[in-house]
This record gives C-alpha cells, sequence and structure tokens, in this order.
C-alpha cells in the first residue's frame, strides 16, 4: 500500500514516513525544496514536489496513494491566519479527491485548541473561532459524512526527541539570551507532551484503524507543570530561574509568553484504550536532559 505524507521531511514527519516503511508501506512525501526532496529520496520515500498551496500536486499525489497523513503546516506565527486558510485548502483538496473511497486521511491538530484550563479529552469536538487552525479541524471531520475514513490527532504543545526545533529549543535559546530560565506566576499551568516516535507510531494506527471522525490525542504526559520545565533548563545551562509577572513576561518572551501561560492537561485514556497504543519513550524532561537540548 502506498502513504502520501505531506511534511514528510520534517521533525514529526520523518519519524512516521521511518514506522511507515517499517510496516511495509510504500510512501510518498511532500517536498517544496531540493534539500527536502534529496532527504526524502536518500529515505526512499518518492518525491512529490510542491507544497501545501499548490494544490494540484496534492490533488495528484492523493490520486495515487491508497491514504494520506497530513503532517504539513506552516508554522509561522506572525500569519496564523494565513497558514491557517492554507491548511483549510489544502485538507478540502485532498478530501475532494478521497471522497467515497473509504481510504484514510489523518489530519493533525493539537491539544492546546480544545479545552485551556481544564482537561482535554478526545470527546471534545473543535469550535469554531476558538483559533485560526479550528476551521480546518471542523471542515476536516466533516469529510466523514463525504465516505472518507478521516481522523484527526492532536499532539501536544512539545513533541520531543533529538533533532526538535520546537518550543522547548526556543525557550532555551532564549534562556541563553537573556541569562535566565522564567515561569510565570507560580509557573503551575501544565503542559502535556509526547515523544516523537510514540506519536509517529499512533499516526501509523490511526491510518490503520481508525474510524471515520474519530480524534485521537498524541499524549504521553497527560500535564507539566511549566515551572519545572523552568528548572530542568536552568540546571542544564547552569543558569538561574525565576518567575515573570505576565506583563513582564511579554517583554522577555515575546510571542511565545502567550504559550509559556498555557495551562492544557491532556488526556490520551480513549486513544490507548481503542488503539492499544502504549508509549515508550522518554519523557520530556528525562529527554531534555539526555538528548542535547542543552548541547
Amino acid at each position: 500500500m502506498r502513504i502520501f505524507v505531506t511534511g514528510a521531511s520534517g521533525f514529526i514527519g520523518s519519524a512516521i514516513v521511518k514506522k511507515l516503511q517499517a510496516r511495509g508501506y510504500q510512501v510518498q512525501g511532500l517536498a517544496r525544496s531540493d534539500a527536502s526532496a534529496e532527504k526524502l529520496q536518500q529515505q526512499g520515500v518518492q518525491v512529490i514536489r510542491g507544497d501545501l498551496e499548490d494544490l494540484a500536486s496534492l490533488r495528484n499525489a492523493v490520486e495515487q496513494s491508497d491514504g494520506v497523513i497530513h503532517a504539513g503546516y506552516i508554522h509561522d506565527f506572525s500569519r496564523m491566519d494565513h497558514a491557517a486558510a492554507v491548511d483549510l485548502r489544502a485538507i478540502q483538496a485532498m478530501g475532494d479527491v478521497l471522497a467515497g473511497s473509504n481510504r484514510p486521511l489523518i489530519v493533525t491538530s493539537g491539544t492546546a485548541l480544545v479545552s485551556p484550563g481544564r482537561l482535554a479529552t478526545e470527546d471534545i469536538q473543535p469550535s469554531a473561532g476558538v483559533h485560526p487552525r479550528s476551521n480546518s479541524n471542523i471542515a476536516a471531520l466533516a469529510l466523514a459524512d463525504k465516505g472518507v475514513r478521516v481522523a484527526l490527532i492532536r499532539l501536544p504543545p512539545t513533541v520531543h526527541g533529538a533533532g526538535d526545533h520546537g518550543f522547548i529549543p526556543m525557550i532555551i535559546n532564549m534562556a541563553k539570551e537573556k541569562g535566565a530560565a522564567v515561569y510565570i506566576n507560580q509557573g503551575e499551568n501544565r503542559w502535556p507532551a509526547v515523544h516523537r516516535d510514540d506519536a509517529a507510531e499512533l499516526f501509523c494506527l490511526a491510518a490503520e484503524q481508525a474510524e471515520p471522525g474519530a480524534i485521537l490525542h498524541a499524549v504521553q504526559e497527560e500535564g507539566i507543570a511549566f515551572r519545572q520545565i523552568a528548572e530542568t533548563i536552568g540546571a542544564g545551562l547552569s543558569l538561574p530561574v525565576k518567575s515573570l509577572s505576565a506583563e513582564e513576561a511579554k517583554a522577555w518572551l515575546g510571542w511565545m509568553a502567550f504559550f509559556a501561560a498555557t495551562d492544557n492537561p491532556s488526556s490520551s485514556a480513549w486513544t490507548r484504550k481503542t488503539f492499544n497504543w502504549q508509549p515508550t519513550g522518554p519523557g520530556l524532561l528525562e529527554d531534555m536532559r539526555e538528548a542535547g537540548y542543552f548541547n
């Protein structure tokens, strides 16, 4: 069987590719640059040149595939509306090709969009207006009524592992530049987390088993107090750790202050039970200490 993966050369996408290949799948990967194309070719992936705005390339790849894992996204936080609009059009284009086929379309989202301040569970449906990306989630799930075996996988704010270039490395770099690791107020807000290999495994399980309209949570740790994350950074860099007020955090962290204050405890109880998904990777704090985050 052939699976088409958007974001195939990325941090999470490349782990998904390895898991699919280990299962015996042929993999097609979307590549927008020569460097990405070369990386995919070295992994034995059939390269589809284009990007998420090249709807013709997306449609062509989907027509050739037995299923799609949509792990690509434009992570430009200065243009969130644009990124979400591109995502929506890409999902709609791929969904049009898959309509009536019962082939899988696994779409990526985030637990942070669900229910800030209270436990996020898989039965909570996406709501319009919560975040620019919410419309993509709603449109994706609606494809279940059009004969697409669509499922939504929500990732936590940090998907960690060697080579991570997400929020945690960004916060570490800010600590290096500013001379201290920080948290906001008491630092009791919680971040869920998952190792990227465990997340990749769940994408494969979803492509194979998920029922139309399913929502899965790739959550290994339900909620780590942000103060613990800051303390681990301080220890790793031999820097002081201090609390900031919300206003001080805006000046210190910039746009990252919003995410650093996010309280996003998230459950994966239903996902684990339904798909027998048992994460085996190290936890976030251990991975930060052992996977080269402070090198």
